[in-house]
C-alpha cells in the first residue's frame, strides 16, 4: 500500500484536538468545577419531537465558560481576547458554540487555535450558548435561565441559541430541510425534562441529513495500530477532481482486501467544506460494474 503525504489541517483533526477525548474534563481556571460535557447521540429516523426543544446544529467549536475562564470541550484553554472574556457572565457557567456563521468553520478554526488571539479575527466571533452545565434543573428551565441572563444588546459577544417546539415528525423534517437549504448543518434536540448528564446521553440528539456520492479510488493508505498491515484509508477522487481520504465505514474483510485503484466506490457525507471536500465521508459500498 502507498503511504499518504502529510494531511493539511482539517475539521476532523481540529475537533479531535479540541475534544481531548482521553482525559477527564477539568476547567483551565479556578472557576466553578463543571461536569464533563454532555454529548449527543444520533437521532433515530422518524423521531417524535414532542417533549423536545429543537435548535439549529451550529458548525462551530464547542466552548465552556466556568464563570472565569473559557475552555474547549477538552478543558484546554481558549486563547480569546481579554475584551471578549470580559463580556461573558462573571461567575455563571455557560456552554455553547464559538460561531462565525454558516459555512465559515475553517476561518473560525484558524482564529481560535492561535496561542495569542488576533483581535481582528475575533471581532465577528460570538459564543452562542445552549446550556448551563452543573445547574440542577431540567433543560427547559436551564434554557429559560439562559434567556433571562443574555445581554439585551445584539452586538454583544454572546447570546442564546433559539429553541423551538415542534409537534410532529413531519414538522421536524420540514425544519431540517429549511436549515440545510439555508446552509446549516442540521438540528439538535434537547429533551425538555432532562437534567444535565455527563457523557453520551439519550437526552441530547443530533439530526443531520446524509448524502450519497461516488468517487474513483486512486490510492490506498496503510493502517496503523489495530489496522496495521491492513487498509487505513482510501485516497479517492470525485468527478469534480477533489481528492480526499476515505477512512471509515469499512468492514474487516474490506480492510484485508480493499478496493484497488481504478474502482469506484459509493460513500455518504454531510455536505462540503468551503473547499468542496465532503464532510464526515464514510464508505458505503463498491459501485456495481455496469
Amino acid at each position: 500500500m502507498n503511504h499518504s503525504s502529510s494531511i493539511s489541517f482539517t475539521r476532523r483533526r481540529f475537533v479531535a484536538l479540541c475534544a481531548g477525548l482521553t482525559v477527564p474534563w477539568a476547567s483551565a481556571s479556578t472557576g466553578a468545577r463543571l461536569p464533563a460535557p454532555m454529548l449527543a447521540r444520533e437521532a433515530a429516523a422518524g423521531i417524535d419531537p414532542s417533549g423536545w426543544l429543537v435548535s439549529e446544529k451550529l458548525d462551530g467549536t464547542r466552548a465552556r465558560w466556568d464563570g472565569q475562564a473559557l475552555s474547549f470541550r477538552s478543558g484546554l484553554p481558549v486563547s480569546a481576547p481579554s475584551w471578549f472574556l470580559a463580556g461573558l457572565p462573571r461567575g455563571v457557567p455557560i456552554e455553547g458554540e464559538l460561531w462565525l456563521g454558516r459555512g465559515t468553520f475553517e476561518r473560525l478554526a484558524a482564529a481560535v487555535r492561535h496561542m495569542r488571539p488576533i483581535d481582528a479575527e475575533w471581532r465577528d466571533i460570538r459564543l452562542l450558548a445552549f446550556d448551563m452545565p452543573g445547574r440542577p434543573a431540567p433543560f427547559a428551565q436551564r434554557h429559560a435561565a439562559l434567556q433571562a441572563l443574555q445581554p439585551a444588546s445584539t452586538d454583544h459577544c454572546w447570546s442564546v441559541i433559539p429553541q423551538q417546539t415542534l409537534a410532529t415528525p413531519a414538522a421536524l423534517m420540514r425544519r431540517l430541510v429549511e436549515v440545510v437549504a439555508a446552509g446549516g448543518e442540521g438540528l439538535m434536540l434537547h429533551r425538555a425534562d432532562a437534567s444535565y448528564v455527563a457523557g453520551r446521553s439519550e437526552a441530547l440528539l443530533k439530526l443531520k441529513p446524509r448524502h450519497d456520492a461516488e468517487a474513483l479510488v486512486v490510492g490506498q493508505v496503510e493502517g496503523r495500530g489495530r489496522f496495521a498491515g491492513q487498509l487505513g484509508a482510501l485516497r479517492v477522487r470525485t468527478p469534480e477532481g477533489i481528492e480526499f481520504l476515505l477512512g471509515t465505514g469499512f468492514g474487516n474483510a474490506l480492510r484485508r482486501d480493499p478496493p484497488r485503484p481504478g474502482a469506484w466506490v459509493t460513500y455518504t457525507h454531510r455536505g462540503f467544506t468551503a473547499h468542496g471536500v465532503p464532510r464526515f465521508a464514510s464508505f458505503l459500498r463498491l459501485r456495481e460494474v455496469e
